[in-house]
C-alpha cells in the first residue's frame, strides 16, 4: 500500500546531544571523515542504510539509542570536540585570507547543479560535481563566496535497468525538509521571496533555499511554493527536463532570479557587496542583464552598466561542441523580455548579446553562450585543449583575429581530494607520512613501504567487488520482487583480478561501447586464465537520447551472459555514493571520447587521487598531464577515412594495450606477491598527479587569474560613481564608429641584406590612416613569426610600433615605425595591424576591431 502524502519528520535530540543537529546541518561532514566516523558510530547499519546522510540518520535512529549516546561521556565529548572542530574550521582565516585588499571581498558562484553529497541530488553528471568540488575548496581556501542554484524538486532522475537492459527513468519527489537545507529568511521570520515579471501579467515567485558547505553558503531557488500558479510550479521540478519555454524560465530564474537572491542575502547579513560574478556555463547568463538593470536604475545607460558587468564578470564555458549549448528561438525570448522583468532594458539589447552574427550562425537563435561571452570580460575553458578548441569555436565572434588572439584562457578543472579519496589511503597517508593530506604527503618515501599501499589498494579493490554485488543483487530483487537474487551475483567480481573503471554520462561521444567493437577479443580479456581482467561501468543517458540509451543496453546485454557476467558489470543509478567506492576500487581508469570532444573529464582525475592509472584517448586533462608513468594514452586515429574506421583503430589500440602492457605489468609479481613495477607507478601517479589535480590548485587559479583582476576591473570602473564605465562606454562607441576607417596604408621595410641571417634587425616603417581616430586609441602591431603554406604565420610574436612624431594636427596618416630582431633560422614572415588600445581593455582582440595590411 502507497502514501498518499510523504514528508520528514526530524528527531528531538537530548539536549547533550544537540552538537549532532548543528554537525549535520553543516555539509562539511561530506569530506570530513572524523565527522563521518562520529555519524557512523551512531548506528553502522543505520549509517549504510541512510546512504550515509546524517539528517536521514537522526531520523531514522531509534529514542533509546539516542538516549544511550546521550549516557555515554565519552560519545558527547567526542561530539563537542569536533563542534569545536567545525567552529574553529569556520572562523580561523585562511589562505584567502593573506590576499590583502586586492582580492574580492565578495564573489557569487552561479551553477545550474551542484553535486556536493549524495544527500542533496541536484546534480547530473560532471558540471554539477565540479561546482559541488569548487564550493568545497572554496570552503578550505577561505573564499567569501556565494552560491547559486536551483532546487530540483525531483533532482535529476533515478535510473533502473529493464531485464532486457533499457534504461528506465523515474522521479522520487524530494522533501527539502529532510534534507541539509533551511529557509532564508527574513528579520520577521519570513521566507524571503523573489519574484519575475512574465508575459500575461504573470508572476514567477521562488523561495530561497540555503545550505551551509563548510564556509560557503549555497542559495537554492525552489518555484514549488503556493504563490505560484499551478503551470509555474513545475519550473523547477527537474534538471534539465522539459522543452524550450520550460528550460527558458528555469534559466530566467536562476540568472536574473539568483541575482536578486544573492542581493537580499548580502542586505540581510550585511555582507558586502558582490564584487565578482562567476556563471558556471551559459544556463545563468541572465544574471549580467540583471545587473545591467540594477545599474540603469543607478543613473547609467545600457553600454555604460554593460561595461561594469563585463569587468566584473567570470564566464566559463564546458562544451567543445556547438551542439551542447543552450540555444532559444529569438521570438521567445523577445517575448520574454517585452514585460517588466527588466527595468531599462530594452529587448533588442537583450537580443543583440545572444545573436548568431557571425558566419555559420542562425539569425534565429538566441545563444546562451555567446551572450555569456559578451557579458564576460574574463572567459575559460576547463582544460589548455579545451581552451585552445573554445578559442577556435568562437573565434567567429572576434572575426579577422586568429584563433590565438581570442580573449578565451583555461583553467584545467579539478577535484576535491578529502572528498574523493578513500579513508583507508588518508588513513595510510596519516599513519607512515603524517599527513592526512594525500596531495602533499611524500608517496616516494620509504616510510610506506609498496606492501602497506598495496594492502590498502586491494582493501579499496574489495570494498568495490562488495558493493557491486550489494547494487546487482538490490536490483535484480527489484526487477524480480519476492525473489531471491541467483548464485552468481556473489561470485560477481573477483577482489584480485584487475579491474578497470568505466563511469560517465552517456552521450554518443563519449563511447561507452568502444570496448565491445570486437566482442570476441573483449571476451578473451576477460577470460584470460594467466591475466584475467574485469570491467565496472556506470552512468545515465539523458531521458531524451533514445541512442544512449542503446550504448547503455547493447553493454549490458554482452554482460549479462553467463561466460562474462562474473568479470563486467553495469551497475545501476551512477551517483556520488556509487562514485566514492568505484574510483578507489579500480586499478585502472578507462575514458575514450572522440577527441577533443571531452572539455576535462574529471572522473579520471578521482581515480588518480587514489592510486589508479588512467588509460585514455589523449583528450582534456590527460593531454596535459600524460607522462608515460602515470598510465597509458590511446592512440587517436585523427587520419582514419570515416567514424568507423576510426573506432576500429582506436578500439583495437585500446585492447592492445591491455593485453600486452597492461595485464602484464599488473600480474608481474615479485616473491611477496606484490607487483613492483605496478607500484612504482602508483607511487608516481600519487606524488605528481595529486597536487596538480585538487580542485585547491583550480581554486587558487581562478582566484589569482581571474577573480582578482576581475574585481581590479570592476573596481576602476565603479569608482566616482562609474566615471571610468561612462568614459570607457563613450570611448568604444567612438572607436567603433572610426573604425571603418581605420586601414594599413602603407607598409616598407628595409635594414637586412639580400641573404638575412640570425641576429639582423628587420626595420618597419607603416602610414596608418587613423579615420579621425588618435594615436592614443589604437596599438599599431608588427606580427612576426614562422611563414608556413599559404602564408600563414606560426609560432607568433608582436611588437608595438611607435609614431614618428608627437604633434599630429588633424593629418589622415600617421606615419609608425620600429625594428624586429631575427632571432630564428627559416621561413619569416610578418604583418602589421591596427588594434584598439586602452588600459581597460584585457584583450587587443576584446572589441573585435582589427585593420591589417593588404
Amino acid at each position: 500500500m502507497k502514501a498518499i502524502r510523504r514528508f520528514t519528520v526530524r528527531a528531538v535530540l537530548p539536549d547533550s546531544l544537540s552538537a549532532l543537529e548543528r554537525l549535520a546541518g553543516n555539509l562539511r561532514w561530506s569530506w570530513h571523515e572524523p565527522t563521518r566516523q562520529l555519524f557512523s558510530h551512531i548506528s553502522p547499519e543505520l549509517w549504510d542504510e541512510t546512504g550515509h546522510d546524517p539528517v536521514s540518520l537522526l531520523g531514522e535512529v531509534s529514542p533509546a539509542r539516542l538516549e544511550e549516546l546521550a549516557g555515554d561521556e565519552g560519545f558527547v565529548d567526542w561530539t563537542n570536540r569536533l563542534l569545536t572542530d567545525l567552529g574553529d574550521y569556520l572562523e580561523q582565516p585562511r589562505w584567502y585570507q593573506t590576499l590583502g585588499d586586492e582580492a574580492p571581498a565578495s564573489i557569487a558562484y552561479f551553477s545550474p547543479e551542484f553535486g556536493i553529497a549524495a544527500a542533496l541530488p541536484q546534480y547530473s553528471g560532471g558540471l554539477g560535481i565540479l561546482a559541488g568540488d569548487h564550493l568545497k575548496s572554496a570552503s578550505d581556501l577561505g573564499l567569501p563566496l556565494v552560491g547559486v542554484g536551483l532546487f530540483y524538486r525531483s533532482g535529476y532522475f533515478a535510473q533502473a535497468i529493464s531485464a532486457d537492459g533499457w534504461q528506465i527513468e523515474s522521479y522520487p519527489v524530494l522533501d527539502p525538509d529532510g534534507l541539509p537545507l533551511s529557509v532564508l529568511r527574513n528579520p520577521d521570520g519570513s521566507a524571503v521571496q523573489v519574484t519575475l515579471a512574465l508575459p500575461d501579467d504573470r508572476q514567477l515567485h521562488a523561495r530561497v533555499w540555503q545550505a551551509r558547505v563548510g564556509r560557503i553558503r549555497l542559495l537554492l531557488l525552489d518555484a514549488d511554493i503556493p504563490e505560484n500558479e499551478e503551470s509555474l510550479r513545475s519550473v523547477t521540478d527537474r534538471l534539465y527536463g522539459g522543452g524550450g519555454e520550460h528550460r527558458l524560465l528555469q534559466e530566467l530564474l536562476l540568472g536574473v532570479g539568483g541575482a536578486r537572491a544573492v542581493k537580499l542575502y548580502t542586505e540581510l547579513h550585511g555582507l558586502p557587496d558582490t564584487e565578482v560574478f562567476h556563471t558556471n556555463e551559459g544556463h545563468a547568463g541572465f544574471l549580467g542583464l540583471e545587473r545591467i538593470s540594477d545599474l540603469i536604475g543607478d543613473g547609467l545607460s545600457f553600454d555604460e552598466a554593460l561595461q561594469v558587468v563585463r569587468a566584473g564578470t567570470v564566464f566559463t564555458t564546458h562544451t567543445p561542441v556547438p551542439a551542447g549549448i543552450d540555444r532559444f528561438e529569438r521570438p521567445l525570448v523577445e517575448r520574454y523580455f517585452s514585460t517588466e522583468l527588466l527595468p531599462g532594458v530594452a529587448v533588442d539589447d537583450v537580443l543583440a548579446l545572444g545573436a548568431e552574427n557571425y558566419p555559420g550562425g542562425s539569425p534565429d537563435a538566441f545563444n546562451m553562450a555567446v551572450m555569456g561571452l559578451r557579458l564576460g570580460q574574463h572567459a575559460n575553458g576547463v582544460s589548455r585543449l579545451h581552451g585552445e578548441v573554445s578559442r577556435q569555436m568562437f573565434s567567429g565572434l572576434w572575426p579577422g583575429f586568429d584563433a590565438a588572439d581570442v580573449p578565451i584562457d583555461s583553467v584545467t578543472n579539478g577535484v576535491h581530494a578529502p572528498t574523493w579519496t578513500d579513508p583507508h589511503l588518508i588513513a595510510l597517508a596519516q599513519e607512515k607520512l603524517g599527513t592526512a593530506d594525500t596531495s602533499n604527503a611524500d608517496w616516494a618515501s620509504d616510510a610506506v613501504t609498496d606492501g602497506e599501499l598495496w594492502a590498502v589498494r586491494g582493501v579499496m579493490r574489495q570494498q568495490l567487488v562488495d558493493d557491486a554485488r550489494r547494487r546487482v543483487r538490490e536490483a535484480w530483487i527489484a526487477q524480480n520482487p519476492g525473489g531471491i537474487a541467483p548464485a552468481w551475483v556473489d561470485d560477481l567480481l573477483d577482489p584480485t583480478v584487475l579491474t578497470i573503471g568505466f563511469a560517465r554520462r552517456v552521450p554518443t561521444y563519449k563511447r561507452l561501447t568502444l570496448m565491445l567493437h570486437d566482442p570476441e577479443r573483449l571476451r578473451s580479456i576477460l577470460t584470460n586464465e594467466q591475466r584475467p581482467v574485469q570491467i565496472v561501468v556506470a552512468g545515465k543517458s539523458h531521458p531524451a537520447d533514445e541512442e544512449g540509451k542503446r550504448l547503455i543496453q547493447k553493454l549490458v546485454q554482452f554482460a549479462s551472459e553467463p561466460e562474462i557476467r562474473r568479470r563486467m558489470v553495469f551497475l545501476p543509478d551512477y551517483d556520488i555514493a556509487m562514485a566514492r567506492v568505484l574510483y578507489p576500487g579500480t586499478d585502472v581508469w578507462l575514458n575514450n571520447p572522440l577527441r577533443p570532444l571531452e572539455a576535462c573529464g574529471t572522473s579520471g582525475m578521482k581515480a588518480a587521487l587514489n592510486g589508479a592509472l588512467n588509460l585514455s584517448i589523449l583528450d582534456g586533462w590527460w593531454n596535459e598531464f600524460y607522462d608515460g608513468e602515470n598510465g597509458w594514452a590511446i592512440p587517436t586515429a585523427d587520419s582514419a577515412g570515416d567514424a568507423a574506421e576510426r573506432d576500429k583503430l582506436e578500439a583495437d589500440a585500446l585492447y592492445e594495450l591491455i593485453e600486452n602492457q597492461i595485464a602484464p605489468r599488473f600480474y608481474e609479481r615479485e616473491h611477496d606477491d606484490v607487483p613492483a613495477r605496478w607500484m612504482q607507478s602508483i607511487r608516481h601517479t600519487l606524488s605528481t598527479l595529486s597536487p596538480q589535480l585538487n580542485s585547491d590548485r583550480m581554486v587558487r587559479e581562478y582566484v589569482e587569474r581571474l577573480y582578482v583582476p576581475a574585481a581590479g576591473y570592476e573596481r576602476r570602473l565603479s569608482a566616482d560613481h562609474y566615471g571610468s564605465a561612462r568614459e570607457l562606454a563613450a570611448w568604444k562607441s567612438r572607436v567603433t564608429a572610426a573604425w571603418p576607417r581605420v586601414t594599413v596604408a602603407h607598409v616598407e621595410s628595409g635594414g637586412v641584406d639580400s641573404v638575412p641571417q640570425v641576429g639582423d634587425h628587420l626595420r618597419l616603417r607603416a602610414h596608418i590612416a587613423l579615420g579621425g581616430l588618435t594615436p592614443a586609441d589604437v596599438a599599431v602591431e608588427v606580427v612576426y613569426g614562422r611563414s608556413t603554406v599559404g602564408d600563414q604565420l606560426k609560432d607568433v610574436a608582436t611588437r608595438e610600433l611607435e609614431p614618428t612624431q608627437t604633434d599630429f594636427g588633424d593629418a589622415s596618416t600617421v606615419e609608425y615605425m620600429g625594428t624586429v630582431e631575427l632571432d630564428r633560422a627559416g621561413a619569416f614572415g610578418y604583418t602589421v595591424r591596427v588594434v584598439p588600445k586602452n588600459a581597460l581593455l584585457i584583450s587587443p582582440a576584446e572589441m573585435g576591431l582589427i585593420a591589417v595590411a593588404g
